[in-house]
């Protein structure tokens, strides 16, 4: 558990680097009106407690050839824990894996799986996901528009006081 509790000048810090994680300590601490050397301050207790797990930056899929994303619904025959855990080891290994989470209601797993064109999807399915022991039924649905993406964090319910 973080030991640090967020202010004010936290939350302006993570909202600034969640929107250009590029930023210099310069221009940040320009940014949110505070000196240099406790800005960097700031920031290395952010990254030290986990509020900040990793700096990145976003690429275009459509510019890099994997416009088509594919949400697929898994749902293993049993839920023992050791067929969760070997599901999720093969996931993890899997790069075109882009999100995958446990869920609670008609199915187990939802993948997000970005790939370059249907035959591309054909064979992640016919040599990665189907093959998997375990799996009881695999249902895809394609995305025909992104109407929204973002990876910043909303950080208006953190109370400041």
């Amino acid at each position: 558990m973080a030991k640090h509790k967020l202010d004010n000048i936290d939350r302006e810090i993570l909202e600034a680097l969640q929107s250009n994680a590029c930023l210099s300590n310069m221009e940040l601490a320009d940014k949110i009106c505070l000196s240099p050397s406790p800005c960097s301050r700031r920031v290395k207790i952010l990254e030290e407690e986990g509020y900040i797990r990793s700096r990145v930056s976003l690429l275009d899929p459509d510019k890099i050839g994997l416009s088509v994303s594919v949400f697929i619904q898994v749902t293993l025959n049993h839920q023992a824990k050791k067929n969760l855990l070997k599901f999720e080891k093969a996931v993890a290994e899997w790069p075109e894996v882009m999100e995958c989470y446990l869920m609670t209601g008609d199915f187990d797993y939802l993948m997000r799986v970005v790939v370059p064109d249907l035959n591309v999807y054909q064979q992640f399915l016919d040599i990665r996901l189907t093959p998997l022991q375990g799996i009881d039924n695999i249902r895809s649905s394609f995305s025909l528009k992104r109407v929204r993406y973002k990876t910043n964090m909303p950080l208006n319910h953190i109370d400041c006081r």
